[in-house]
């Protein structure tokens, strides 16, 4: 029997085959992405049987066990990087389509992408004008903003407000908003200290960034941080070696990556913390040049 699978690549379907003899029926479409999803798994399915079976043909051919067990772990592998490859709609679920700001942020309340949402208080979605041309993206909440549910009300957010002043920008044309959106932390005594979020969990809080985007349009987005940048910009880009440029990117017709300004609040001592501001200063005035 030939069975025919349709396998999924985004929203394009090609077609595979696997050949179990002279009469042949098709696995037909489901609606939706479970049903994609489904076909994807069923696709895996049969790809292990035919595994097991020409392994087995192998042992049967008296070929060394070692042999047939680098085979298997080989095919296995193969089906990992399969599995690596479906898409993850249980992800995209939780972001409305075309919606609007006010519309996204009550929608974040309920995500559950990933298992952040355990540890945060709230969900600390972006904030400010829906008209504002100029977008501010840190990594994550900090201990004050998920206790007050809006992003860059802590310290960092207060250095980042004496900044924008000097600079000459006015924080209520600006939208702040963070690559993840909800604390990531860890106990130390009484207190909860943060924590870097990893990988997956800034891939998991990116389609919430995308839909922000989508709904604001800023003319200039600028990147704080390294986790910030690199969600945006891609896992090679780093901060040290390409601060304060504009950069080409589809995101926005401006887009600029600077420092976090609680690293600035890490500095070793004052006057290493006075040359920092400075610098992130002369940064975000460079926003003024094009905006």
């Amino acid at each position: 029997m030939a069975i025919a699978i349709r396998k999924w690549s985004g929203d394009t379907p090609s077609q595979g085959k696997f050949d179990f003899g002279a009469q042949s029926s098709e696995i037909c479409s489901h609606s939706g992405s479970g049903g994609r999803n489904w076909l994807l798994l069923f696709s895996l399915f049969l790809r292990l049987s035919e595994i097991l079976y020409e392994s087995s043909m192998v042992v049967n051919s008296r070929v060394s066990a070692k042999v047939h067990s680098m085979c298997r772990s080989e095919s296995i592998l193969h089906l990992t990087n399969m599995v690596k490859r479906l898409p993850d709609d249980s992800i995209n679920s939780w972001v409305p389509l075309n919606a609007s700001l006010d519309e996204l942020q009550k929608a974040s309340k309920n995500c559950k992408a990933c298992d952040l949402w355990k540890l945060g208080t709230q969900t600390v979605f972006g904030e400010g004008m829906p008209t504002a041309k100029i977008m501010l993206v840190g990594e994550q909440p900090g201990n004050q903003e998920d206790l007050e549910g809006k992003p860059f009300v802590g310290p960092a957010g207060k250095l980042l407000d004496a900044a924008l002043v000097e600079a000459g920008i006015d924080r209520k044309k600006v939208y702040v908003t963070n690559a993840v959106k909800h604390f990531k932390w860890e106990p130390r005594g009484k207190r909860r200290i943060h924590k870097k979020p990893n990988a997956a969990e800034v891939a998991a809080c990116r389609p919430w960034l995308d839909a922000e985007i989508a709904a604001l349009h800023p003319k200039i987005i600028v990147c704080l941080g390294a986790t910030a940048a690199q969600a945006l910009l891609g896992r090679e880009f780093r901060v040290t070696q390409q601060r304060g440029e504009f950069l080409k990117s589809p995101l926005a017709p401006y887009v600029m990556a600077t420092v976090h300004p609680s690293s600035i609040l890490r500095a070793p001592d004052e006057a290493t913390r006075k040359e920092e501001m400075k610098r992130f200063i002369a940064d975000l005035r460079k926003i003024l040049e094009v905006h």
